[in-house]
């Protein structure tokens, strides 16, 4: 079991939302940055990033900080957030982003992610309102099951699919394994959940699953009611 840390980057700020409401957003961190190294120090291997402004504007809006990160820090960094061509995927790569989310464009135009997925390092991420594909910052919420989305991917190169109940996100009202596990099973892809996990409890369920590759932690380690450093360490 992977466990990604996750940054939400808003403003130039580390931020996390309740249900991917923009207006939600509770500051964390003036430096993101200083976040993921603290990350890093905890034994993290990866950590996972969001562009929120730029989920919403369709192109990376918060470089500079990116670039920061990058630049301080050791770990692998995977980014979502507005990434939605071939030009944007290369200079993200070029940066030092070790693995591209796709998420809107996943829906949109399912080839372009299987093409882009055959050169370079691609997770889908797949977000879903009471089992439909959110898209646009979660915004909007289209007509297709995240089920037949992931059933997409399936045998196409991608590296991950990571995939969020939003219902649940941002709200610590634990993690939702059964929604996790059909995605994993639609698409035979190593699978990341993400969306309301709130404790140890919810790390070894998905751990009990056999099935799940990876976790992402968000407001669980900003509101303390998990001890990463712990968790950490009893994965080594």
């Amino acid at each position: 079991m992977t466990l990604y840390p996750a940054i939400d980057l808003k403003d130039g700020k580390a931020v996390r939302l309740t249900k991917g409401l923009m207006e939600s957003a509770k500051i964390y961190s003036n430096e993101p940055w200083e976040l993921v190294k603290k990350f890093e120090e905890m034994g993290a291997k990866w950590v996972h990033l969001v562009d929120l402004n730029g989920a919403f504007a369709g192109e990376p809006k918060n470089l500079e900080q990116i670039i920061k990160i990058r630049e301080n820090c050791n770990v692998k960094l995977e980014l979502g957030g507005g990434i939605r061509d071939e030009a944007t995927i290369k200079k993200m790569l070029d940066i030092g982003i070790d693995r591209i989310i796709l998420g809107s464009i996943a829906v949109k135009n399912p080839q372009f992610v299987k093409e882009m997925a055959a050169k370079y390092p691609i997770a889908v991420g797949i977000d879903a309102i009471d089992g439909f594909v959110a898209v646009e910052g979660w915004a909007d919420v289209s007509t297709m099951k995240a089920t037949d989305l992931a059933r997409e991917f399936a045998n196409a190169g991608v590296e991950a699919i990571i995939c969020t109940d939003v219902g649940k996100d941002g709200t610590l009202s634990g993690v939702n394994v059964e929604f996790t596990l059909e995605i994993a099973r639609a698409c035979g892809i190593p699978t990341i959940a993400s969306g309301g996990v709130k404790d140890e409890e919810d790390i070894n369920k998905l751990i009990a699953t056999k099935e799940v590759d990876g976790v992402i932690i968000g407001k669980a380690y900003y509101e303390s009611t998990i001890d990463l450093p712990k968790i950490f360490k009893q994965l080594i």
